[in-house]
C-alpha cells in the first residue's frame, strides 16, 4: 500500500504543482513582457545598407503621438549615440592613455540617447539623483543618467554636488544614478543623455537605427502594436515596423504542457515501482499461505474464488493507498502554495481519478499472484 501511497501521491502532487507553477509562470510573464512594444525604424535600416546618410524618420513629439494611443503608459524613442571610441571621464583633460593607467572612466562606457518617455518606459530604479525630463529635452540640456555600473568606474556616488561627466572633453551634469531598470539592462553599463541633446551634438542615429519603447497596460500590448506605426508617422506608416508581446498563454500552455509530460513520466515511474510492491508483497502472501490455499480448496473452493480472494486483497490495498495518496498530493499543493504566497491550482481531472489509478494499479499488480494462487493443487499445498 505504501508503494502506491507514494505513487499516487506523486500523480496528484506532479500534476497540481506543475498547474499552480504555470499559473505563476503566467502571471510574471503578463507583468513585464505582455506590457512591452518595440517599434524599429525601417527607414533609417534601408538607408544605412545603401550608404546614404541614415534619416530620423521618428518625428520629434514621438512621445505625445503614443501617450494619446488608449493603453499605453509611457513611450519613448531611444538610439546607441554614433560616438567612435567616447573617451568619458570625470575630467576634460584626461587622455585614452590615462584612462588604460586607471584615471577612471573609460572608452568603454556606452553612450545612450532617450527621450524622457523612454525613460519612464525603462521602470528605472533611482539610487541617487532624479531622471531628467521634458524641460532638459526641450532645451537640449547637457545632463545625463548614469547606469550603476559606470558610475563606479567614473567614482560617482552622490548627485547632489552636481558632479559632470566629460564625453570626449563635453561636459554632462550627473542628475541621477540608476541602479536597476526592468527594460533595456545595457543602458546600467553606460549614460543616457536626453534625444534632443543627442541630436544635436552627434546627430541621428547612424550604426543601429532609433527604437521606441512602449509600455503598456496589460492586455493591450497587442492592439498597441497594430496602432503604433500609424500614429508616428499617418503618411507612411510602412517606415516602421512594430515587434509585439509573443501571446502569455501560447507561452504558458507551452511551458505547462511540457512539465506536465516531464512530472508524469516521474509520476508514472512511482506507480510502477507501487505495483512491483504491491505484486511482490501479494506473491509472497501466496507463498505463505500456501496452507490456507490448500485447505479452501480442499473444502471445495475453485480457482475462481481463490483468484477473487487475492485480487480482492491487491485491489484493495490499492484503492486504499490511492484514497491516501491523493489525500497527501493535495495537502501536498496546498503546503507548497502557500508557502510561496501561489494561488493552488487543482485540476478535477488530475484528482478525482487519482484513488480509481490506485486501485487499477493493484488489481494490475495483484493479477499475477492471484493466478499462481489458483493454480495450486490442493494436495501439494497441505503437504507444505
Amino acid at each position: 500500500m505504501l508503494g502506491t501511497v507514494l505513487g499516487v501521491g506523486a500523480f496528484v502532487a506532479v500534476l497540481g504543482l506543475t498547474s499552480t507553477a504555470t499559473g505563476q509562470i503566467g502571471k510574471s510573464f503578463s507583468l513585464l513582457q505582455d506590457t512591452t512594444v518595440t517599434v524599429q525604424d525601417l527607414g533609417t535600416r534601408g538607408a544605412a545598407d545603401s550608404g546614404a546618410p541614415p534619416p530620423m524618420d521618428f518625428p520629434a513629439d514621438s512621445d505625445s503621438r503614443l501617450d494619446v494611443l488608449n493603453g499605453v503608459t509611457d513611450a519613448g524613442v531611444w538610439w546607441q549615440v554614433p560616438v567612435r571610441n567616447p573617451l568619458t571621464s570625470q575630467r576634460p583633460d584626461v587622455t585614452a592613455a590615462a584612462l588604460e593607467g586607471g584615471s577612471g572612466g573609460g572608452s568603454d562606457i556606452a553612450l545612450f540617447a532617450a527621450s524622457p518617455g523612454a525613460v519612464r518606459a525603462m521602470e528605472p530604479t533611482l539610487l541617487t539623483g532624479t531622471l531628467f525630463n521634458d524641460f532638459h529635452q526641450k532645451r537640449g540640456e547637457r545632463v545625463c543618467l548614469l547606469g550603476a555600473s559606470a558610475a563606479r568606474r567614473l567614482g560617482i556616488t552622490r548627485t547632489d554636488n552636481q558632479p559632470a561627466v566629460f564625453v570626449n572633453g563635453t561636459a554632462y551634469t550627473v542628475v541621477g544614478i540608476v541602479s536597476d531598470v526592468r527594460r533595456l539592462p545595457q543602458t546600467l553599463l553606460g549614460m543616457v543623455i536626453p534625444s534632443a541633446t543627442a541630436l544635436r551634438a552627434y546627430g541621428p542615429p547612424a550604426d543601429s537605427p532609433a527604437q521606441a519603447l512602449i509600455r503598456t497596460r496589460p492586455g493591450a500590448g497587442q492592439l498597441i502594436a497594430r496602432q503604433a506605426p500609424l500614429a508616428l508617422r499617418p503618411d507612411k506608416p510602412a517606415l516602421f515596423t512594430a515587434i509585439p508581446p509573443p501571446d502569455p498563454h501560447a507561452l504558458r500552455d507551452q511551458v505547462g504542457t511540457d512539465l506536465s509530460g516531464l512530472f508524469l513520466v516521474l509520476a508514472a515511474i512511482c506507480l510502477v515501482v507501487g505495483a512491483v510492491g504491491i505484486a511482490n508483497t501479494t506473491l509472497v502472501a501466496v507463498l505463505e499461505r500456501t496452507g490456507e490455499i490448500g485447505l479452501r480448496r480442499a473444502l471445495g473452493a475453485r480457482p475462481r474464488h481463490i483468484t477473487a480472494q487475492f485480487l480482492t486483497e491487491s485491489t484493495a490495498l490499492g484503492a486504499l493507498g490511492g484514497l491516501v495518496g491523493t489525500s497527501l498530493g493535495v495537502a501536498t499543493v496546498l503546503g507548497t502554495a502557500l508557502a510561496r504566497h501561489w494561488t493552488a491550482v487543482l485540476q478535477p481531472y488530475a484528482v478525482l481519478p487519482a484513488p480509481l489509478i490506485g486501485m487499477l494499479t493493484g488489481f494490475a499488480a495483484g493479477l499475477y499472484p492471484a493466478l499462481r494462487a489458483a493454480r495450486t493443487e490442493p494436495l501439494e499445498a497441505l503437504r507444505r
